[in-house]
């Protein structure tokens, strides 16, 4: 009994050493820089040596990789969540909701932002197949769903385009393919799209570039995915 509950309190201390490392190493990002982080830099902070720090990371690029899939997975689970809650039968505002829930990750999240959409870190090499790859597919899957929400009524407007499967990454086909078996190269080159208008209002938002422009991005925002949504022939929700 003594010696279960001994390695409990074990487990407990390295769980919450482990969340501490990787806070801390959040916070030097968004001091210095994605170059920031450092093992030894993130040990000075909380008073460890640098060897007890490599008991809980063996590299630097560990640590990368084990906070990539945090956030990506917080990303993720945050835009889930708001895609199941909406109505199916109202795809506007399945689409508006998703949308809002990325920007309000994103900045109730700015370092976390930044790990996964800003600069990279230098010389971090990810391991194979990526550092996160099942919040990835789950993130690509979701805005690919937005593009097929919209798709029945917004699939005239693309009668002309030429997008070809060729057009595309095959990795980025290997994700969408198979969710959305049915939807052309267009809806793919339209959820693209969408991504663009998404990610660029929230970077801009998220790198303090809006904040000399306006006093209110959210404004500016809510009003990109209502006209978004209108030229898609739905109606936007209230």
């Amino acid at each position: 009994m003594a010696e279960t509950g001994t390695r409990g309190r074990r487990e407990r201390l390295r769980a919450e050493t482990t969340a501490e490392i990787k806070r801390v190493a959040l916070e030097l990002m968004a001091s210095g820089g994605p170059g920031a982080i450092t093992l030894r830099a993130i040990a000075r902070e909380m008073g460890m040596t640098a060897n007890a720090i490599y008991g809980y990371f063996a590299t630097r690029d560990d640590l990368v990789t084990a906070l990539i899939n945090d956030v990506y997975t917080s990303l993720a689970d945050a835009v889930d969540a708001a895609w199941g809650a909406a109505p199916a039968e109202d795809p506007a505002d399945r689409i508006q909701v998703w949308a809002q829930a990325f920007r309000g990750w994103a900045l109730a999240n700015p370092e976390g932002f930044r790990l996964i959409y800003g600069d990279p870190v230098p010389g971090y090499i990810a391991p194979e197949g990526g550092a996160a790859p099942d919040a990835a597919q789950r993130v690509c899957t979701g805005l690919t769903a937005l593009a097929a929400a919209a798709w029945p009524r917004a699939q005239h407007l693309y009668a002309d385009s030429d997008f070809q499967w060729s057009d595309f990454d095959a990795g980025l086909l290997d994700k969408v393919r198979p969710a959305f078996p049915d939807l052309p190269p267009a809806a793919v080159a339209l959820a693209l799209r969408i991504w663009g208008h998404l990610h660029g209002l929230v970077s801009l938002e998220i790198y303090g570039h809006l904040h000399t422009q306006t006093v209110s991005p959210d404004k500016l925002f809510r009003e990109e995915l209502t006209q978004l949504v209108r030229a898609w022939g739905l109606t936007p929700s209230k």
